[in-house]
């Protein structure tokens, strides 16, 4: 095996590869992973502890008063993904986990927190302002911040295929993915984010399809702590779209 990709379009042969056969490798597929853990050692970072993130989920708590109910931020512990041996099993699939591996998605701002639970306008949002607790080492998975949409006549050379495979790798993690998709969708991400796991790492940092911003997913959920919560409501959604064709 090696430590350099085979092609430019290393990423997505083992995309099609590994949502047919989850748990099932081919010898390209373990080179590929090679390659990655390999050419990722150098997109490391280092976050401090103390370190502000934001997580955002749709809804409030009612608050009973003597003549009226109120709206209020949810509590805490609903902030974060449930540890309990009991409800742990129930916890969703995404993009970085497993459905039954919880991870902590959070953003590096409110906007993208919000934008990426995507509430419908009029929705009440609470808004957790997080801290972590201990310095994290994340892999940064994004590449420039307009990703280039170059076509290749042929294979380019070592440091241009490398940075081409990252940027599929960026558009794997950070593009949007509809709720009526099939999950096999996120098989390429989540072994990519158990790679990163297994080799040490604290989790990933990745492009926000909502605008400038990261999202943060922390592989240990305990990693960031709630130390506010806040009300928001959505006021209005920015509609973005682009022209693709016309019959």
């Amino acid at each position: 095996m090696t430590d350099e990709f085979h092609s430019h379009g290393s990423y997505w042969a083992f995309a099609y590869s590994v949502r047919k056969w989850r748990y099932i490798r081919s010898p390209d597929d373990e080179a590929f992973l090679q390659a990655v853990a390999s050419t990722a050692e150098k997109r490391v970072e280092e976050a401090p502890e103390g370190k502000t993130l934001w997580r955002a989920q749709v809804g409030c708590k009612l608050f009973k008063t003597l003549h009226d109910c109120i709206e209020v931020p949810m509590d805490a512990v609903r902030m974060k993904p449930p540890l309990d041996w009991w409800t742990v099993g129930q916890s969703g699939e995404g993009r970085i986990n497993p459905k039954g591996i919880p991870v902590l998605y959070a953003a590096t701002s409110e906007r993208i927190a919000i934008s990426e639970v995507k509430p419908d306008p009029g929705a009440v949002v609470t808004v957790a302002e997080l801290r972590t607790n201990k310095a994290l080492r994340i892999i940064n998975a994004t590449t420039e911040e307009k990703i280039s949409k170059t076509i290749y006549f042929e294979e380019p050379a070592g440091p241009e295929k490398e940075l081409a495979v990252w940027r599929d790798i960026d558009r794997a993690f950070s593009g949007p993915v509809a709720r009526s998709e099939d999950r096999a969708v996120y098989a390429p991400t989540q072994i990519l984010a158990e790679l990163f796991r297994k080799k040490g790492l604290d989790g990933i940092a990745y492009r926000s399809s909502f605008g400038p911003g990261h999202n943060i997913a922390l592989f240990e959920v305990d990693a960031a702590e709630v130390v506010a919560r806040a009300l928001y409501e959505v006021t209005g959604i920015e509609l973005k779209y682009s022209h693709r064709t016309r019959a």
